[in-house]
């Protein structure tokens, strides 16, 4: 009887142990909310965001992938909702990577997004 309840009890552990593993992500294998920490502006889809700390949100409209990018730090920053293409990586990312390009005006252009973890990128 007690060898059934160290069973039972170890399993239970397990089963709560993965559950909390797999929340983070959903489906596509991206997670559902990231942190962001833009050093410079940067323009993400048609806003340009001021430097600063973002929650990145990754939403579903219809078939459309979206993210939102919505200022931590407390003021009237700017907030941006771009749609973006999800690229499967061969293997989950083992770190952030941010990429721009610079437009004529000489603006960091957000392109590409990943985030240690994930098996996909985000591309815009």
């Amino acid at each position: 009887m007690k060898s059934l309840k160290t069973t039972v009890l170890c399993i239970a552990v397990l089963v709560t142990f993965a559950a909390l593993l797999s929340a983070g992500t959903n489906k596509y294998g991206v997670s559902d909310v990231r942190t962001l920490n833009l050093t410079a502006p940067t323009r993400v889809g048609d806003v340009l965001l001021p430097e600063g700390q973002y929650q990145v949100r990754h939403v579903m409209e219809a078939d459309n992938h979206i993210m939102v990018f919505k200022p931590i730090t407390s003021g009237k920053a700017a907030e941006a909702h771009v749609k973006c293409t999800l690229v499967p990586l061969k293997e989950k990312a083992n770190r952030n990577a941010v990429m721009y390009v610079l437009n004529e005006a000489k603006e960091r252009v957000l392109q590409t997004l990943v985030f240690s973890g994930d098996k996909a990128e985000h591309v815009f």
